[in-house]
C-alpha cells in the first residue's frame, strides 16, 4: 500500500471527483488520493494521515471556499509542514492572494478553472520533481 498521498481540497464535490479521477488515471495507484470539502476538513485529514504514517506530498486547494480561503489554508499547512508541495486552484483568486501564497506558502503553481487534464498532470509531475 502506498504511504504517500495527494490531497485535493475544494468545496465542490464534482471538482474533487474530477481532480482525483484525472490524477488516478495518469499517476496510477502509487499514491493515495484524498479529498476534503473545506480547509478545516483538510487540516483534520492531514493530522489523521500523519497519525497513520502517510505523508501528504502535494495539496491542490481551491481558493474561494467557505470559512478559510485557500491561500490561508496553504500558509497554515506550510508553517507546519514546509516540504508539502502546494498548488492553488482557482477561478477567482486575485493577484494579491496568489502572491501572498507564493511568498508565505512556497506556492508551487496556480491553476485556473477550468484547467486542462494535461496542465494538471504537468503541474503535479513538476511538483513531484521538487520532492
Amino acid at each position: 500500500m502506498p504511504n504517500q498521498a495527494i490531497l485535493c481540497v475544494d468545496d465542490e464535490i464534482i471538482i474533487l471527483e474530477t481532480l482525483v479521477e484525472q490524477l488516478e488515471k495518469k499517476l496510477g495507484s502509487q499514491y493515495i488520493y484524498e479529498m476534503a470539502e473545506t480547509a478545516e476538513e483538510g487540516l483534520e485529514l492531514i493530522e489523521e494521515l500523519a497519525d497513520d504514517n502517510i505523508d501528504i506530498i502535494i495539496i491542490v486547494s481551491d481558493w474561494l471556499m467557505p470559512g478559510m480561503k485557500g491561500d490561508e489554508f496553504l500558509i497554515k499547512v506550510h508553517q507546519k509542514m514546509p516540504d508539502i508541495v502546494t498548488v492553488l486552484l482557482t477561478g477567482q483568486a486575485d493577484d494579491e492572494s496568489i502572491l501572498h501564497a507564493k511568498n508565505s506558502a512556497n506556492l508551487h503553481a496556480c491553476l485556473f478553472k477550468p484547467w486542462s487534464e494535461e496542465e494538471l498532470i504537468r503541474t503535479i509531475k513538476s511538483g513531484l520533481e521538487k520532492l
